[in-house]
Parts: structure tokens; C-alpha cells; sequence
């Protein structure tokens, strides 16, 4: 089956491209500036930042490896290599966030001086970076840039409360808010990338989408006109987003050819509107055995 690679394709690429670099490059300000500041609130959202460059540096390379198209080593494509990158992704900020709280908490108690000034203009460079990386995004039309774009702001948000956090730090003596900041940044992070571990694992599994009723396909599959019974449905998804499905469908044994076709080509249809992007539809007249349902030798 032949590919079209549509524009905007390569436009989805070139906008995760350029978030990408926007958030490389203010990482590494980020990592200067909070060892230069003391600030471990500021580290610890850098290593949030790094986590999202992470996300967008392997996004901008799925979404150009994703385009391909099947071959004789990868049969469905190649849409499941995103998982492989959010599954890295995941490790790498769990044992980050670990490692920023084992720092923060006994900061609390032997707090140490910051430079609030720095942490000011930082907070104010993450609001922009974050804040154009966001806006980049957000006129993309895949579901890939749609989360991106609300990660970011998401990270605006968390800019916000640093610079929050560091005006009153500016005003008034109190060193161990910046590791109260630290650890709830950390644990905010390491909440969301469990929640994504957890998703990311149940794809592996091939769990059934959340997106999708299994009982609502059962009832399309035994409400097509001219199938008896059905069995065998199954559900799952390459990538949490391209949904697969198999089900074997029972019609009359005096059916014609013609007849079961026109069926089938129905049923492909009805899955498709309800996010079925890859439907595998096995046809059976009744009285015929199926190998599913008794061992054939």
C-alpha cells in the first residue's frame, strides 16, 4: 500500500524543530543560571526543561521516522517508535526527579542563600522561551503537537510561580522557600511522568485504548445488517492514537460473494468513524469452523 506524505507533514516536523531548539538553548541557560544562582528550584525546572527537550528532540525525529511506511522489518510501520522515545523520556525523569528531591528536602532544613536577582531574570526567560515554543506549536493540527504545546505552557505556569517565588525571596529574607518551590516542581513533574509511564506501558501491553468503548464496537459489530454473530473482536493501538482492530463476522451460509463483500466494506466504514484507523475484518459463513473457536489440525 503506497504512502502520500502530505505538506503538512513535514510543517508538523519543522514546528516541533524549532520548539526543540528554543528549549535546548534556554535549558542551558537554565542549567548555568541555577548553578550560578544556588537556586535548586531553578535545577530542578531545568531538569524539567531538559526533560521536555528530551520530548521534542525525539518528537522532531519520530515525527519524520513515523511517516514511513510499512516494510518486511516493520509490518505496521513505524508509528510505535514514539512510545519507545515517551518510555526513555519516562526513566529518565523518574530517576531525575528522585535525585532533585534527595537534594531539595534536606535544603529545607539548612537552607542556603540564593540569588533571588538571578532567579528573577531567569523566571523571566523561561515565561518567553516556554511561552514562543508554545505559541510555535499551537497551530499544529497533530495530536503529537497538541501536547507538546500544552506541556509547554504548562511550564509558563511553572516559570510564573519562580518568579513569584523570587520577588519575595528579593523582599524578604526566606532562603528555604526556594527548596519548597524545588520539591513542589519535582513532585509535580514526577506525577505527570508516572502518569504517562503508566499510559505509555498499557500501549505496550496492548491494553484497549482509552479512547474507545469496547462494548460500542460489539454492539456495531452485531448491529451491521446481514451479521448473525460475530467473535474474536480485539483492540488495541500502535501509538495511542492510530487504533487497530481484528474481528471475525458470521453471516448467512447461503450468502453470496458479492453480498459479504458489501458487508465488509460497511463494517469497515462504521469502524472507521469510531477512530478505527486499521481494521482487519475475517468473514465467515455459518456452519464454517474457525480455527479461534476449535483446534483445527
Amino acid at each position: 500500500m503506497s504512502h502520500v506524505h502530505h505538506p503538512s507533514e513535514h510543517e508538523s516536523s519543522s514546528r516541533i524543530g524549532v520548539a526543540f531548539f528554543l528549549n535546548l538553548s534556554f535549558t542551558v541557560i537554565e542549567l548555568i543560571g541555577g548553578i550560578l544562582t544556588n537556586s535548586v528550584a531553578v535545577l530542578s525546572d531545568a531538569l524539567h526543561d531538559l526533560g521536555d527537550s528530551i520530548s521534542l528532540g525525539m518528537s522532531y525525529y519520530m515525527q519524520k521516522l513515523s511517516t514511513k511506511g510499512r516494510d518486511h522489518r516493520f509490518s505496521y510501520g513505524y508509528k510505535r517508535f514514539s512510545l519507545l522515545s515517551a518510555f526513555i523520556n519516562g526513566v529518565v525523569l523518574i530517576v531525575g526527579s528522585v535525585f532533585m528531591l534527595m537534594e531539595a528536602v534536606p535544603r529545607i532544613f539548612h537552607p542556603k542563600e540564593v540569588m533571588a536577582e538571578g532567579m528573577i531574570v531567569l523566571a523571566i526567560l523561561g515565561i518567553i522561551f516556554n511561552t514562543l515554543g508554545a505559541l510555535r506549536l499551537s497551530g499544529g493540527r497533530t495530536l503529537n503537537e497538541k501536547l507538546l504545546s500544552f506541556h509547554l505552557l504548562e511550564d509558563v505556569f511553572g516559570w510564573v510561580a519562580v518568579l513569584i517565588g523570587g520577588t519575595i525571596m528579593y523582599f524578604f529574607h526566606a532562603p528555604y522557600l526556594d527548596s519548597v518551590l524545588s520539591i513542589i516542581f519535582t513532585l509535580w513533574t514526577l506525577w505527570k511522568v508516572i502518569r504517562l509511564f503508566k499510559q505509555t506501558s498499557m500501549i505496550f501491553l496492548q491494553s484497549v485504548p482509552i479512547d474507545l468503548d469496547v462494548k460500542k464496537l460489539e454492539e456495531i459489530a452485531s448491529g451491521i445488517k446481514g451479521v448473525n454473530s460475530f467473535h474474536d473482536l480485539h483492540v488495541w493501538s500502535m501509538d495511542g492514537a492510530y487504533h487497530i482492530l481484528t474481528v471475525h463476522l458470521v453471516v448467512a451460509k447461503n450468502m453470496s460473494e458479492k453480498e459479504i463483500l458489501t458487508i465488509r466494506k460497511h463494517a469497515h466504514e462504521l469502524f472507521h468513524n469510531h477512530h478505527i484507523e486499521h481494521a482487519t475484518i475475517e468473514m465467515e459463513r455459518e456452519g464454517e469452523e474457525c480455527c479461534l473457536l476449535h483446534s483445527c489440525e
